[in-house]
């Protein structure tokens, strides 16, 4: 059931816990005045949970599904009315005050039940540079383009559209889209996508979607669709409430009928009975058995760097049959290093690592990043360098050309660096050739490599029976390597973010309860989409405010913390329930005995209800 944020009910509770320590202080001897600050109290501090959500909820309920179907409110509204009729004033205050508390409390722990999704709207482009019949460019609104349209972008711009490359090169970061971090190199021809960064070149595209059909639009559209299509797991208590709430409400007047007609009672006597026995069957401590739990594990799942936005998704996160994973950035570090290298010995190594470096230190690209951490140069080279996309970095020193790029930009290479490139990149390394004067004369690998974490984690999961996938848009090759590497079940490769949102969907069907693990924006529809979505805290912001679970420093063998300690959460809910259950079952029997009065009752139920906190507390260890 969705709860009020508005701050009204709460400012009414402690409105209500003012009266009632008020009333608390009154003499005896002023007990109309006392009796009558506690009702204030009572229907202050109850005001919201039992009038509006108790009685209200109960009539859309009854509305929805054509049958009395009450709640707990209802149930502890009577008590509390139960409790005011037969005098006991201040147990019916009482009944109210712990029992609403524990449901702001409860509402508080389950944090927000809508996804914001700002970021990413803040993401989409808004402006394009649109070529006029007179050639000269405008800056217009990215919804007012059609197809057909021609747009400039110049380096450093957001491509503001889905299109195609009518004339130039670049390179662009589709890791918006693709979550890869190393740029693509882009030619007449090739396909662009809207929100996607431009790097060093200027083109000209032609627009082939209108704005509402770009790929970007549809990572919107995927994210609010299965945000109103994600139905809330309802919590073990939720589970039992109606079911528990009717035999009550039906059992309680049949027995005072029953008592008069069977032990001849009289009607007074049964009805004080009866109430007594409606304040004994009340679900005080039932209403507390969660809500201790369930702070204490988000508390001490916080201190470890896990940050739950409810304790839904704990409790969905320890009956997981599946969990699927990025990989980019959750599984691997999120940026290539150098894994492997090989030069020719016909030129000392220390000479070409020189040049290797001199020619890396004026470029910004990713790849020349993992270079320079990896080569340390001997002397310091000033080598003019120019990037051609396409061919790759080029410049001139001692008379000579040197060139680093992709191995299909050289035409001159032997059996050696062929085959070096075959083995490394079946490993799902990107490689690169380093040439002078057109000859090869070194290799390089690069690879996005797995977290030490990594492995441990997906051996936790796969010893518990629970399935692992692995969801990338890399290649089949690099995908299927890193899933062996870390022993996962499955590899999915190639995908794009609505097909991640599909792939959930069928793990879902196929296994049970899915969680996802995710770290960018095209993440966020599966993120949203499975019934546990966890984002790696240094991710997009988007992934983290559309996940239910963020592992906020970025490592991931707090996932492991996390599941034990929601499966700890489940079984300390389980024993509260047994305990309150239990003592409601004892208050029965010593009602029906004539053992219990109201006040007895009362105090029973309130030491069950400091058992059942005391023992979640235990969660904070």
């Amino acid at each position: 059931m969705e709860h009020s944020h508005k701050k009204t009910p709460v400012t009414l509770y402690f409105i209500g816990l003012a009266l009632t320590i008020a009333a608390l202080f009154v003499s005896e001897n002023n007990i109309v005045l006392k009796n009558i600050l506690f009702t204030l109290a009572t229907i202050a501090a109850g005001y919201h949970v039992i009038i509006l959500e108790g009685v209200g909820e109960t009539i859309v309920h009854t509305r929805l599904k054509r049958r009395f179907t009450p709640n707990s409110h209802i149930l502890m509204g009577l008590a509390a009315i139960g409790a005011s009729v037969i005098g006991n004033f201040w147990e019916a205050t009482l009944l109210i005050l712990i029992f609403s508390g524990a449901q702001f409390l409860e509402h508080y722990a389950e944090g927000r039940s809508r996804r914001e999704i700002t970021k990413l709207l803040q993401m989409s482009p808004t402006t394009a540079r649109l070529i006029m019949p007179n050639s000269n460019t405008q800056l217009v609104e990215v919804k007012d383009l059609k197809v057909g349209d021609h747009l400039q972008v110049l380096n450093g711009d957001q491509v503001p559209i889905d299109g195609v490359i009518l004339s130039g090169t670049t390179s662009i970061d589709e890791s918006s889209i693709s979550g890869e971090s190393i740029p693509r190199e882009k030619y007449k021809g090739d396909q662009v996508f809207g929100s996607t960064i431009n790097g060093s070149g200027t083109f000209i595209m032609e627009v082939t979607k209108e704005n509402k059909d770009t790929l970007f639009s549809k990572i919107l559209q995927l994210v609010d669709q299965n945000q109103n299509n994600q139905t809330k797991a309802a919590s073990i208590i939720q589970k039992l409430e109606p079911k528990y709430v009717n035999f009550v409400l039906i059992s309680i007047p049949l027995i005072v009928i029953g008592a008069v007609i069977f032990f001849n009672y009289t009607w007074m006597h049964s009805i004080y009975r009866g109430l007594v026995l409606l304040v004994a069957t009340s679900p005080c401590a039932i209403a507390a058995a969660t809500v201790s739990v369930t702070l204490s594990a988000t508390s001490n799942l916080a201190r470890h760097g896990v940050l739950s936005k409810g304790s839904t998704y704990l409790s969905q996160l320890a009956d997981i049959k599946a969990i699927a994973f990025d990989k980019t950035g959750t599984l691997t570090q999120g940026k290539p290093e150098v894994t492997n290298d090989f030069f020719s010995d016909t030129i000392k190594e220390e000479y070409i690592i020189d040049i290797i470096v001199a020619l890396e230190k004026e470029s910004n690209h990713p790849l020349a990043d993992a270079i320079l951490q990896k080569f340390t140069p001997n002397n310091i080279l000033d080598i003019s360098t120019t990037n051609h996309i396409g061919k790759g970095l080029e410049g001139n020193y001692d008379n000579k050309n040197y060139r680093i790029g992709k191995p299909t930009a050289f035409e001159k290479v032997s059996d050696e660096y062929t085959n070096l490139n075959y083995k490394w990149s079946t490993n799902g390394n990107t490689v690169v050739y380093v040439s002078e004067d057109e000859n090869v004369i070194g290799v390089i690998a690069l690879m996005d490599t797995p977290r030490e974490e990594a492995k441990a984690t997906i051996n936790y999961f796969q010893k518990l029976g629970i399935h692992t996938t692995l969801i990338t848009g890399d290649s089949e090759i690099t995908g299927q390597s890193v899933a062996r590497d870390l022993g996962i079940d499955e590899a999915i490769t190639n995908v794009m973010p609505h097909d991640k949102s599909n792939i959930i969907s069928s793990q879902k069907q196929k296994y049970g309860i899915t969680a996802m693990v995710g770290d960018g924006v095209n993440d966020a529809p599966a993120l949203v989409n499975a019934d546990v979505g966890i984002a790696m805290g240094d991710g997009t912001d988007v992934a983290v405010e559309v996940s239910d679970l963020a592992l906020i420093h970025n490592d991931i063998s707090k996932l492991v913390h996390a599941h034990k300690t929601s499966t700890k959460m489940k079984r300390v809910i389980w024993q509260n329930i047994f305990i309150s259950m239990g003592v409601v079952a004892f208050l029965v029997t010593a009602t029906f005995t004539n053992l219990t009065d109201i006040t007895t009752s009362v105090i029973f139920h309130e030491g069950s209800t400091l058992v059942v906190i005391l023992n979640g507390l235990r969660l904070l260890r």
